[in-house]
């Protein structure tokens, strides 16, 4: 028998097992199909042809062309937030749980504060109305848990921890108002309507002129995303917000009695907003309300190297080669929290001058010469820069001997302490002097 006469064969033989099997195929789903249509009906359920497929678990935002599904799904929505905003306790529900603490506390006081053991707890679950017992469960208890010798817990602790959760509940309820979408995230628009509509309720801020509001609502909003938009999407998620300090640093602004220490320290103040605005207009000669390269250097003491301004205007966004003032507020943000890991993220970005994702010999000789050209111009002598690598390695000990990521920069703990070395001349000599100034400090103490 010849090769083609084999390979003919072979090839009717294949045919007829694929056709078997694909009998047995069909033949097996028609049984399959069979059965389970039986035991459907043996459950006495009635047969329903959505049983047959895959129910819909998903439904698409309507369009944007969609008026009636927009409108029908934003008033759902409202309707919603409000029957949750009425589940909430009110101030005089808040008063009376008070009451009820205070008069079934279990003595003997600690100092002056009352205390409530486990069973008068209890006694109190059972008095409190529907809306409070989520806060008399066993594990609540168990959190407020301190070293009593009788096991017990303190009252104020308690009520400030119904307080706080009865806080978060409603700032997390109207900060959702403002969530256009629906989605759980704040825009830069909502953002800014939410603080717009807050100013009338801060006292600290009676004395702003409405002039000032929108340069007001651009500083407050500029800090939530850059803490909380590192990746700069352009939104913020409202549960981020309530996490972090930011929202109690602007309604602290409602204590009419707040002392100036802490409004200097508070960035959302009406002082350090003014602060601010007024550093952005004092270094806009020009008066033509943005800044360019020359103005911007004259930023703080006025230290900061050409070079690394340079930088600066090659990776943020500027319009014909000047900055305006949402992206100032980005760049005193980074300078003035550079410790913080989103501004160790955003000047990072500016010293990878490569764009390699790291920072090798070149990337610091790169700034550190222009460190070395100023301390030419004031008469003193530069000093040697394979001295201050060695120092920058030994500092931040990359996992990589001759690169420096950002992570690396993240874990080391003195990010900050090397980028003032590369990028400002009175940062550098900070550092190099630091040992004098420390004894400087001690013999003004003993003193």
């Amino acid at each position: 028998m010849d090769l083609k006469e084999l390979l003919k064969q072979n090839l009717r033989r294949l045919r007829k097992k694929k056709e078997l099997l694909g009998q047995q195929d069909s033949n097996f789903l028609k049984h399959e199909n069979k059965l389970f249509l039986q035991m459907l009906e043996s459950s006495n359920s009635p047969v329903d042809s959505s049983y047959l497929s895959i129910p819909q678990f998903y439904c698409k935002l309507p369009q944007d062309d969609s008026m009636i599904a927009q409108k029908l799904r934003e008033e759902s929505r409202a309707m919603f937030l409000q029957r949750k905003s009425r589940q909430l306790l009110d101030n005089n529900e808040l008063k009376a749980l008070w009451v009820l603490l205070d008069k079934h506390h279990t003595p003997p006081l600690v100092g002056d504060e009352q205390m409530i053991n486990y069973k008068d707890f209890l006694t109190v679950a059972e008095l409190v109305g529907p809306k409070s017992s989520a806060y008399f469960k066993p594990s609540v208890f168990a959190k407020l848990q301190t070293k009593d010798p009788y096991g017990r817990v303190s009252i104020m602790a308690l009520f400030n921890y119904v307080m706080r959760k009865v806080w978060l509940q409603q700032t997390r309820i109207g900060l959702s108002l403002y969530d256009i979408t629906g989605q759980g995230y704040l825009r830069e628009s909502d953002l800014e309507n939410y603080i717009l509509e807050l100013l009338p309720t801060l006292p600290q801020l009676d004395g702003l002129e409405k002039s000032f509001h929108s340069f007001y609502v651009c500083t407050a909003v500029r800090k939530f995303f850059f803490f909380l938009d590192p990746l700069r999407t352009g939104r913020i998620r409202i549960q981020d917000v309530l996490a972090c300090s930011f929202l109690d640093d602007l309604l602290e602004l409602r204590d009419e009695e707040l002392p100036k220490d802490l409004q200097d320290a508070n960035w959302f103040s009406a002082p350090s907003a003014l602060r601010v605005y007024g550093q952005y207009l004092n270094l806009d000669r020009d008066h033509n309300g943005m800044l360019s390269q020359e103005e911007l250097g004259g930023y703080g003491t006025g230290t900061l190297t050409t070079v690394f301004l340079e930088r600066v205007f090659q990776e943020c966004l500027t319009y014909d080669g000047e900055m305006d003032y949402k992206t100032y507020l980005d760049f005193v943000l980074a300078l003035e929290n550079r410790a913080e890991p989103q501004a160790l993220h955003y000047l990072f970005r500016i010293l990878d001058v490569q764009g390699k994702g790291y920072l090798d010999v070149f990337s610091l000789n790169y700034f550190f010469r222009a460190i070395q050209q100023q301390l030419r111009l004031h008469g003193q002598e530069p000093v040697s820069f394979e001295d201050v690598k060695d120092e920058i390695f030994d500092m931040v000990r990359p996992k990589d001997s001759l690169k420096i990521t950002l992570q690396d920069l993240l874990k080391c703990g003195h990010g900050d302490t090397m980028i003032s070395i590369l990028t400002d001349l009175n940062g550098f000599w900070t550092y190099e002097n630091r040992e004098a100034m420390a004894a400087e400090s001690n013999e003004t103490i003993e003193a």
